[in-house]
Protein backbone atom coordinates (compact mmCIF):
# COMPACT_ATOMS: atom_id res chain seq x y z
CA UNK A 1 0.00 0.00 0.00
CA UNK A 2 3.08 2.30 0.68
CA UNK A 3 4.76 1.35 -2.14
CA UNK A 4 1.18 2.01 -4.44
CA UNK A 5 1.11 5.40 -2.38
CA UNK A 6 4.72 6.15 -3.23
CA UNK A 7 3.93 5.58 -6.89
CA UNK A 8 0.97 7.93 -7.12
CA UNK A 9 3.10 10.86 -5.90
CA UNK A 10 5.62 10.18 -8.39
CA UNK A 11 3.32 10.29 -11.00
CA UNK A 12 1.93 13.38 -9.70
CA UNK A 13 5.15 14.71 -9.28
CA UNK A 14 5.88 13.75 -12.77
CA UNK A 15 2.77 15.58 -13.92
CA UNK A 16 3.60 19.16 -12.20
CA UNK A 17 6.88 18.83 -13.48
CA UNK A 18 5.76 18.48 -17.06
CA UNK A 19 3.24 21.34 -16.96
CA UNK A 20 5.15 23.28 -15.20
CA UNK A 21 8.06 22.99 -18.61
CA UNK A 22 4.93 23.44 -20.68
CA UNK A 23 3.87 26.85 -18.76
CA UNK A 24 7.78 27.69 -18.96
CA UNK A 25 7.35 27.16 -22.59
CA UNK A 26 4.31 29.55 -22.66
CA UNK A 27 6.09 32.14 -20.56
CA UNK A 28 4.29 31.24 -17.05
CA UNK A 29 6.24 30.79 -13.78
CA UNK A 30 8.58 28.36 -13.39
CA UNK A 31 8.90 27.12 -9.69
CA UNK A 32 5.93 26.78 -7.20
CA UNK A 33 6.40 29.68 -5.28
CA UNK A 34 6.09 31.68 -8.29
CA UNK A 35 2.50 29.47 -9.09
CA UNK A 36 1.61 30.56 -5.48
CA UNK A 37 1.81 33.82 -6.25
CA UNK A 38 -0.27 33.97 -9.09
CA UNK A 39 -3.21 31.90 -7.54
CA UNK A 40 -2.57 34.64 -4.42
CA UNK A 41 -2.72 37.39 -6.93
CA UNK A 42 -5.78 36.09 -8.86
CA UNK A 43 -7.69 35.24 -5.58
CA UNK A 44 -7.40 38.80 -4.73
CA UNK A 45 -8.19 40.20 -8.24
CA UNK A 46 -11.61 38.25 -7.81
CA UNK A 47 -12.50 39.40 -4.55
CA UNK A 48 -11.93 43.06 -6.19
CA UNK A 49 -14.44 42.05 -8.70
CA UNK A 50 -16.97 40.57 -6.23
CA UNK A 51 -16.58 43.39 -3.82
CA UNK A 52 -17.67 45.53 -6.77
CA UNK A 53 -20.48 43.84 -8.08
CA UNK A 54 -21.91 43.74 -4.54
CA UNK A 55 -21.73 47.58 -4.16
CA UNK A 56 -23.49 48.09 -7.18
CA UNK A 57 -26.03 45.30 -6.65
CA UNK A 58 -26.75 47.38 -3.06
CA UNK A 59 -26.51 50.93 -5.07
CA UNK A 60 -29.30 49.15 -7.89
CA UNK A 61 -31.23 47.48 -4.68
CA UNK A 62 -31.66 51.15 -3.07
CA UNK A 63 -32.53 52.68 -6.68
CA UNK A 64 -35.16 50.51 -7.41
CA UNK A 65 -36.61 50.64 -3.42
CA UNK A 66 -36.66 54.05 -4.40
CA UNK A 67 -38.88 53.60 -7.74
CA UNK A 68 -41.31 51.17 -6.06
CA UNK A 69 -42.35 53.82 -3.27
CA UNK A 70 -42.53 56.56 -6.31
CA UNK A 71 -45.03 53.87 -8.15
CA UNK A 72 -47.07 53.27 -4.83
CA UNK A 73 -47.78 57.16 -4.50
CA UNK A 74 -48.43 57.48 -7.75
CA UNK A 75 -50.93 54.45 -7.36
CA UNK A 76 -52.80 55.70 -4.52
CA UNK A 77 -52.72 59.24 -6.25
CA UNK A 78 -54.68 57.62 -9.14
CA UNK A 79 -56.74 55.56 -7.09
CA UNK A 80 -58.02 58.88 -5.18
CA UNK A 81 -58.61 61.00 -8.62
CA UNK A 82 -60.50 57.27 -9.58
CA UNK A 83 -63.31 57.55 -6.78
CA UNK A 84 -63.33 61.52 -7.32
CA UNK A 85 -64.26 60.40 -11.08
CA UNK A 86 -66.50 57.49 -10.22
CA UNK A 87 -68.24 60.30 -7.72
CA UNK A 88 -68.50 62.85 -10.55
CA UNK A 89 -69.94 60.18 -13.03
CA UNK A 90 -72.45 59.01 -10.79
CA UNK A 91 -73.35 62.81 -10.03
CA UNK A 92 -73.64 63.22 -13.88
CA UNK A 93 -75.58 60.46 -14.92
CA UNK A 94 -78.57 61.64 -11.84
CA UNK A 95 -78.17 64.77 -13.60
CA UNK A 96 -78.85 63.29 -17.06
CA UNK A 97 -81.67 61.20 -16.34
CA UNK A 98 -83.22 64.42 -15.15
CA UNK A 99 -81.89 66.38 -18.26
CA UNK A 100 -83.29 63.38 -20.46
CA UNK A 101 -86.81 63.07 -18.73
CA UNK A 102 -87.07 67.35 -19.10
CA UNK A 103 -85.75 66.78 -22.40
CA UNK A 104 -88.46 64.01 -23.56
CA UNK A 105 -91.01 66.17 -21.64
CA UNK A 106 -90.55 69.20 -23.71
CA UNK A 107 -90.52 67.57 -27.11
CA UNK A 108 -93.69 65.54 -26.65
CA UNK A 109 -95.15 64.81 -29.60
CA UNK A 110 -92.55 65.58 -31.85
CA UNK A 111 -90.57 62.55 -30.81
CA UNK A 112 -92.24 60.47 -33.10
CA UNK A 113 -92.07 63.01 -35.64
CA UNK A 114 -88.59 63.52 -35.56
CA UNK A 115 -88.09 59.35 -35.79
CA UNK A 116 -90.71 59.38 -39.11
CA UNK A 117 -88.20 62.59 -40.24
CA UNK A 118 -85.27 60.30 -39.52
CA UNK A 119 -86.99 57.04 -41.59
CA UNK A 120 -87.59 59.00 -43.93
CA UNK A 121 -84.53 60.42 -44.67
CA UNK A 122 -82.85 57.43 -44.69
CA UNK A 123 -85.20 56.01 -47.20
CA UNK A 124 -84.85 58.89 -49.18
CA UNK A 125 -80.86 58.15 -49.56
CA UNK A 126 -81.28 54.61 -50.16
CA UNK A 127 -84.21 55.77 -53.06
CA UNK A 128 -81.89 58.60 -54.66
CA UNK A 129 -78.64 56.17 -54.12
CA UNK A 130 -80.18 54.23 -57.53
CA UNK A 131 -82.21 56.74 -59.02
CA UNK A 132 -82.07 57.37 -62.37
CA UNK A 133 -82.29 61.56 -61.66
CA UNK A 134 -79.29 61.20 -59.58
CA UNK A 135 -77.11 61.34 -62.88
CA UNK A 136 -78.86 64.91 -63.56
CA UNK A 137 -79.31 66.11 -59.61
CA UNK A 138 -75.94 65.43 -58.18
CA UNK A 139 -74.82 63.18 -55.12
CA UNK A 140 -75.19 66.11 -52.97
CA UNK A 141 -78.75 65.51 -52.02
CA UNK A 142 -77.85 61.77 -50.60
CA UNK A 143 -74.81 63.69 -49.00
CA UNK A 144 -77.50 66.05 -47.22
CA UNK A 145 -79.88 63.30 -46.51
CA UNK A 146 -77.63 60.79 -44.84
CA UNK A 147 -76.39 64.09 -42.62
CA UNK A 148 -79.49 64.68 -41.65
CA UNK A 149 -80.55 61.34 -40.58
CA UNK A 150 -77.10 61.26 -38.47
CA UNK A 151 -78.36 64.26 -36.68
CA UNK A 152 -81.26 62.96 -35.76
CA UNK A 153 -80.51 59.79 -34.48
CA UNK A 154 -77.42 61.26 -31.94
CA UNK A 155 -80.73 63.16 -30.13
CA UNK A 156 -78.48 65.98 -28.81
CA UNK A 157 -79.30 68.03 -31.66
CA UNK A 158 -82.48 69.29 -33.71
CA UNK A 159 -83.03 69.75 -37.14
CA UNK A 160 -83.39 73.04 -38.45
CA UNK A 161 -86.39 74.36 -40.43
CA UNK A 162 -84.49 74.77 -43.23
CA UNK A 163 -83.40 71.04 -42.96
CA UNK A 164 -86.97 70.43 -43.06
CA UNK A 165 -87.68 72.22 -45.95
CA UNK A 166 -84.78 70.47 -47.44
CA UNK A 167 -85.95 67.11 -46.85
CA UNK A 168 -89.47 68.25 -48.54
CA UNK A 169 -87.70 69.91 -51.68
CA UNK A 170 -85.85 66.79 -52.50
CA UNK A 171 -88.97 64.15 -51.89
CA UNK A 172 -91.05 66.94 -54.16
CA UNK A 173 -88.44 67.28 -56.55
CA UNK A 174 -87.98 63.72 -57.29
CA UNK A 175 -91.68 63.11 -57.84
CA UNK A 176 -91.83 65.93 -60.20
CA UNK A 177 -88.93 63.59 -61.87
CA UNK A 178 -90.98 60.71 -62.26
CA UNK A 179 -93.62 62.41 -64.50
CA UNK A 180 -91.31 64.54 -66.71
CA UNK A 181 -89.41 63.72 -69.93
CA UNK A 182 -86.01 66.02 -69.57
CA UNK A 183 -83.01 67.12 -72.38
CA UNK A 184 -79.84 67.81 -70.34
CA UNK A 185 -76.38 67.09 -71.03
CA UNK A 186 -74.39 64.66 -68.67
CA UNK A 187 -71.06 62.81 -68.65
CA UNK A 188 -71.55 59.08 -69.77
CA UNK A 189 -69.37 56.14 -69.23
CA UNK A 190 -68.50 54.43 -72.86
CA UNK A 191 -68.05 50.86 -73.21
CA UNK A 192 -64.35 51.58 -73.09
CA UNK A 193 -64.52 52.80 -69.81
CA UNK A 194 -64.00 56.17 -71.04
CA UNK A 195 -66.34 59.49 -69.83
CA UNK A 196 -67.71 61.83 -72.70
CA UNK A 197 -70.23 64.15 -72.84
CA UNK A 198 -73.43 63.38 -74.13
CA UNK A 199 -76.93 64.89 -74.91
CA UNK A 200 -79.28 62.56 -72.30
CA UNK A 201 -82.78 62.47 -72.20
CA UNK A 202 -84.66 61.14 -68.97
CA UNK A 203 -88.21 59.48 -69.26
CA UNK A 204 -88.93 59.71 -65.88
CA UNK A 205 -87.98 57.54 -63.65
CA UNK A 206 -87.87 54.75 -65.78
CA UNK A 207 -85.37 55.12 -68.91
CA UNK A 208 -82.75 56.96 -69.72
CA UNK A 209 -80.67 57.24 -73.89
CA UNK A 210 -78.43 59.20 -75.54
CA UNK A 211 -77.75 58.55 -78.97
CA UNK A 212 -80.35 56.38 -79.46
CA UNK A 213 -79.00 53.73 -76.80
CA UNK A 214 -80.26 52.99 -73.60
CA UNK A 215 -78.02 53.79 -70.48
CA UNK A 216 -77.88 52.83 -66.99
CA UNK A 217 -77.03 54.76 -63.57
CA UNK A 218 -74.44 53.58 -61.90
CA UNK A 219 -74.34 54.76 -58.28
CA UNK A 220 -70.97 53.92 -57.20
CA UNK A 221 -69.47 56.46 -59.94
CA UNK A 222 -72.52 59.02 -59.66
CA UNK A 223 -72.76 58.69 -63.77
CA UNK A 224 -74.97 56.75 -66.46
CA UNK A 225 -73.38 54.18 -68.68
CA UNK A 226 -74.06 52.65 -72.06
CA UNK A 227 -75.64 49.42 -71.34
CA UNK A 228 -73.58 46.41 -72.45
CA UNK A 229 -75.96 44.98 -74.43
CA UNK A 230 -78.59 47.09 -76.31
CA UNK A 231 -82.22 45.55 -76.48
CA UNK A 232 -82.86 44.55 -80.42
CA UNK A 233 -85.98 46.03 -82.56
CA UNK A 234 -88.42 48.64 -82.11
CA UNK A 235 -87.10 49.81 -78.19
CA UNK A 236 -83.82 50.74 -80.51
CA UNK A 237 -85.58 52.43 -83.32
CA UNK A 238 -88.33 54.30 -80.61
CA UNK A 239 -85.28 55.55 -78.62
CA UNK A 240 -83.26 56.49 -81.83
CA UNK A 241 -86.98 58.26 -82.77
CA UNK A 242 -87.23 60.02 -79.24
CA UNK A 243 -83.45 61.00 -79.52
CA UNK A 244 -83.86 63.19 -82.30
CA UNK A 245 -87.34 64.50 -81.70
CA UNK A 246 -87.92 68.04 -80.89
CA UNK A 247 -89.81 69.96 -78.07
CA UNK A 248 -93.69 69.35 -78.18
CA UNK A 249 -93.23 66.09 -81.24
CA UNK A 250 -95.43 63.19 -79.86
CA UNK A 251 -93.35 59.66 -79.83
CA UNK A 252 -94.01 56.01 -78.91
CA UNK A 253 -91.77 54.90 -76.47
CA UNK A 254 -92.10 51.91 -74.33
CA UNK A 255 -91.26 52.46 -70.39
CA UNK A 256 -90.19 50.24 -67.70
CA UNK A 257 -92.27 50.53 -64.58
CA UNK A 258 -90.96 47.35 -62.88
CA UNK A 259 -87.86 49.36 -61.36
CA UNK A 260 -86.35 52.64 -60.82
CA UNK A 261 -83.02 51.53 -62.30
CA UNK A 262 -84.64 49.97 -65.88
CA UNK A 263 -86.49 47.50 -64.04
CA UNK A 264 -86.67 43.64 -64.98
CA UNK A 265 -88.15 43.70 -68.14
CA UNK A 266 -85.71 45.62 -70.19
CA UNK A 267 -83.11 43.74 -67.86
CA UNK A 268 -84.74 40.28 -69.71
CA UNK A 269 -84.98 41.97 -73.60
CA UNK A 270 -80.77 42.70 -72.80
CA UNK A 271 -80.68 39.06 -71.74
CA UNK A 272 -83.00 37.72 -74.78
CA UNK A 273 -80.57 36.36 -77.13
CA UNK A 274 -80.60 37.83 -80.61
CA UNK A 275 -81.12 35.96 -83.95
CA UNK A 276 -77.31 36.27 -84.54
CA UNK A 277 -76.72 34.92 -81.13
CA UNK A 278 -79.24 32.00 -81.50
CA UNK A 279 -77.11 30.94 -84.70
CA UNK A 280 -74.28 30.79 -83.27
CA UNK A 281 -75.71 28.64 -80.16
CA UNK A 282 -75.80 25.45 -82.46
CA UNK A 283 -72.05 25.67 -83.58
CA UNK A 284 -70.33 23.23 -85.41
CA UNK A 285 -73.50 21.77 -86.68
CA UNK A 286 -75.30 24.90 -86.81
CA UNK A 287 -73.23 26.55 -89.51
CA UNK A 288 -73.19 23.02 -91.35
CA UNK A 289 -76.96 23.58 -91.91
CA UNK A 290 -77.22 27.25 -92.77
CA UNK A 291 -74.28 26.41 -95.30
CA UNK A 292 -76.41 23.48 -96.65
CA UNK A 293 -79.59 25.25 -96.84
CA UNK A 294 -77.94 28.08 -98.24
CA UNK A 295 -76.95 26.29 -101.32
CA UNK A 296 -80.19 24.44 -102.00
CA UNK A 297 -82.13 27.72 -101.53
CA UNK A 298 -80.02 29.42 -104.21
CA UNK A 299 -80.40 26.66 -106.32
CA UNK A 300 -84.00 26.30 -105.81
CA UNK A 301 -84.28 29.99 -106.57
CA UNK A 302 -82.03 29.30 -110.03
CA UNK A 303 -84.18 26.85 -110.68
CA UNK A 304 -87.52 28.15 -110.66
CA UNK A 305 -86.38 31.40 -112.46
CA UNK A 306 -84.90 29.16 -115.34
CA UNK A 307 -88.31 27.15 -115.85
CA UNK A 308 -90.09 30.19 -115.62
CA UNK A 309 -88.13 31.68 -118.43
CA UNK A 310 -88.02 28.06 -119.88
CA UNK A 311 -92.12 27.84 -120.01
CA UNK A 312 -92.66 31.38 -121.43
CA UNK A 313 -90.56 30.07 -124.21
CA UNK A 314 -92.29 27.02 -124.38
CA UNK A 315 -95.63 29.13 -124.86
CA UNK A 316 -94.90 31.34 -127.25
CA UNK A 317 -93.32 28.81 -129.64
CA UNK A 318 -96.72 26.47 -128.76
CA UNK A 319 -98.59 29.78 -130.58
CA UNK A 320 -95.95 30.38 -132.99
CA UNK A 321 -95.52 28.39 -136.60
CA UNK A 322 -91.80 28.58 -136.65
CA UNK A 323 -89.45 26.07 -135.13
CA UNK A 324 -87.37 28.27 -132.26
CA UNK A 325 -83.86 25.81 -131.62
CA UNK A 326 -83.19 27.78 -128.34
CA UNK A 327 -86.15 26.06 -126.18
CA UNK A 328 -86.91 22.77 -125.59
CA UNK A 329 -90.23 22.64 -127.68
CA UNK A 330 -88.78 24.48 -130.35
CA UNK A 331 -86.16 21.84 -130.85
CA UNK A 332 -88.85 18.44 -130.19
CA UNK A 333 -90.64 20.73 -133.29
CA UNK A 334 -87.94 20.66 -135.25
CA UNK A 335 -87.56 16.79 -134.89
CA UNK A 336 -91.00 15.89 -135.85
CA UNK A 337 -90.70 18.01 -138.88
CA UNK A 338 -87.52 16.40 -139.97
CA UNK A 339 -88.70 12.76 -139.58
CA UNK A 340 -92.53 13.48 -140.72
CA UNK A 341 -92.25 12.05 -143.70
CA UNK A 342 -91.23 8.28 -142.18
CA UNK A 343 -93.52 5.61 -140.94
CA UNK A 344 -95.51 6.72 -137.44
CA UNK A 345 -93.59 4.11 -135.59
CA UNK A 346 -90.20 5.75 -136.42
CA UNK A 347 -92.03 9.46 -135.70
CA UNK A 348 -92.99 8.73 -132.65
CA UNK A 349 -89.56 7.18 -131.41
CA UNK A 350 -87.67 9.91 -132.31
CA UNK A 351 -90.57 12.64 -130.91
CA UNK A 352 -89.87 10.19 -127.86
CA UNK A 353 -85.96 10.65 -128.24
CA UNK A 354 -86.00 14.54 -128.27
CA UNK A 355 -88.17 14.76 -125.32
CA UNK A 356 -86.11 12.22 -123.08
CA UNK A 357 -82.77 14.44 -124.68
CA UNK A 358 -84.14 17.39 -123.22
CA UNK A 359 -85.87 16.05 -119.43
CA UNK A 360 -81.76 16.15 -118.34
CA UNK A 361 -81.75 19.70 -118.82
CA UNK A 362 -85.17 20.80 -117.48
CA UNK A 363 -84.79 18.89 -114.08
CA UNK A 364 -81.12 19.36 -113.54
CA UNK A 365 -80.94 20.49 -110.02
CA UNK A 366 -84.12 19.44 -109.00
CA UNK A 367 -83.01 16.56 -107.28
CA UNK A 368 -80.42 18.22 -105.11
CA UNK A 369 -83.09 20.35 -103.73
CA UNK A 370 -84.83 17.60 -102.59
CA UNK A 371 -81.77 16.01 -101.00
CA UNK A 372 -81.28 19.24 -98.84
CA UNK A 373 -84.58 19.19 -98.19
CA UNK A 374 -84.28 15.59 -96.73
CA UNK A 375 -80.67 15.80 -94.96
CA UNK A 376 -81.45 19.29 -92.82
CA UNK A 377 -83.82 17.44 -90.61
CA UNK A 378 -81.19 14.93 -90.22
CA UNK A 379 -78.67 16.93 -89.35
CA UNK A 380 -80.84 18.92 -87.15
CA UNK A 381 -81.25 15.59 -85.11
CA UNK A 382 -77.30 14.94 -85.09
CA UNK A 383 -76.74 18.55 -83.66
CA UNK A 384 -79.69 17.57 -80.92
CA UNK A 385 -78.50 14.52 -79.97
CA UNK A 386 -74.53 15.98 -80.26
CA UNK A 387 -76.11 18.35 -78.03
CA UNK A 388 -77.85 15.95 -75.18
CA UNK A 389 -74.11 14.28 -75.14
CA UNK A 390 -72.28 17.91 -74.42
CA UNK A 391 -75.54 18.33 -71.43
CA UNK A 392 -74.51 14.74 -70.16
CA UNK A 393 -71.01 15.03 -69.98
CA UNK A 394 -71.65 18.75 -68.34
CA UNK A 395 -73.79 16.85 -65.80
CA UNK A 396 -71.40 13.71 -64.64
CA UNK A 397 -68.60 16.77 -64.44
CA UNK A 398 -70.17 19.14 -62.67
CA UNK A 399 -73.54 17.34 -61.16
CA UNK A 400 -77.40 19.33 -61.56
CA UNK A 401 -76.85 21.94 -58.80
CA UNK A 402 -76.66 24.98 -61.56
CA UNK A 403 -78.64 24.67 -64.49
CA UNK A 404 -76.46 27.46 -66.65
CA UNK A 405 -74.06 24.65 -66.82
CA UNK A 406 -76.24 22.27 -68.69
CA UNK A 407 -77.39 25.37 -70.29
CA UNK A 408 -74.49 25.42 -74.09
CA UNK A 409 -75.83 21.59 -74.37
CA UNK A 410 -79.17 22.22 -74.25
CA UNK A 411 -79.08 25.61 -76.71
CA UNK A 412 -76.90 23.72 -79.08
CA UNK A 413 -79.63 20.68 -79.13
CA UNK A 414 -82.74 22.56 -79.98
CA UNK A 415 -81.43 25.58 -82.41
CA UNK A 416 -79.89 22.35 -84.39
CA UNK A 417 -83.54 20.89 -84.71
CA UNK A 418 -84.45 24.22 -85.57
CA UNK A 419 -81.99 25.07 -87.80
CA UNK A 420 -82.74 21.91 -89.43
CA UNK A 421 -86.08 22.25 -89.74
CA UNK A 422 -86.03 26.09 -91.11
CA UNK A 423 -84.01 24.62 -93.95
CA UNK A 424 -86.16 21.76 -94.46
CA UNK A 425 -89.60 23.81 -94.77
CA UNK A 426 -88.40 25.98 -97.71
CA UNK A 427 -86.33 23.82 -99.34
CA UNK A 428 -89.25 20.98 -99.56
CA UNK A 429 -92.19 23.66 -100.70
CA UNK A 430 -89.49 25.21 -103.38
CA UNK A 431 -88.53 21.42 -104.69
CA UNK A 432 -92.21 21.00 -104.79
CA UNK A 433 -92.86 24.28 -106.84
CA UNK A 434 -89.59 23.12 -109.21
CA UNK A 435 -90.70 19.96 -109.62
CA UNK A 436 -94.10 21.13 -110.87
CA UNK A 437 -92.81 23.43 -113.13
CA UNK A 438 -90.70 21.12 -115.05
CA UNK A 439 -93.46 18.79 -114.84
CA UNK A 440 -95.53 21.37 -116.72
CA UNK A 441 -93.19 22.04 -119.40
CA UNK A 442 -92.72 18.05 -119.92
CA UNK A 443 -96.37 17.33 -120.31
CA UNK A 444 -96.08 20.02 -122.94
CA UNK A 445 -93.09 18.45 -124.94
CA UNK A 446 -95.67 15.07 -124.49
CA UNK A 447 -98.92 17.14 -126.02
CA UNK A 448 -97.24 18.79 -128.71
CA UNK A 449 -95.55 15.37 -130.30
CA UNK A 450 -98.63 13.59 -129.35
CA UNK A 451 -100.62 16.26 -131.92
CA UNK A 452 -97.18 15.72 -134.27
CA UNK A 453 -98.37 11.87 -134.26
CA UNK A 454 -102.03 12.29 -134.67
CA UNK A 455 -101.21 14.64 -137.49
CA UNK A 456 -99.21 12.18 -139.49
CA UNK A 457 -101.40 9.71 -138.80
CA UNK A 458 -104.71 11.26 -140.41
CA UNK A 459 -102.06 12.06 -143.25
Amino acid sequence: MKNLNKYLLSFVLVGSISAFAQETAEGEPTTIQGLLQLVQEGRTSEQTVNTKREADFLVDKNKQASKLAAEKRELARQEKIADQLETEYKTNESILVVKETAYKKELGSLVELFGHLQSSAGEASALFADSLSSGQYGRDRETFLNNLSSKMSSATELPTIRELEGLWYELQREMVAGSEVVTFNANVITLDGESVECAVTRIGLYNVICDGKYLEYIGSKGQYAFLGKQPEGRYVSTAKKLSKADAGDVVKFGVDPTGPVGGSLLANLIQNPSLMERVHQGREVGYIIIFVGLIGISIAFWKLFQLYTMGVAVKKQATSKTHDQSNPLGRVLAVGKEHMGKDIETLELKLAEAIMAERPTIERGINVVKIISVVAPLAGLLGTVTGMIVTFQQITLFGTGDPKIMAGGISQALVTTVLGLVVAIPTTLLHSFANSSARGIINVLEEQSTGIVAEHSDK
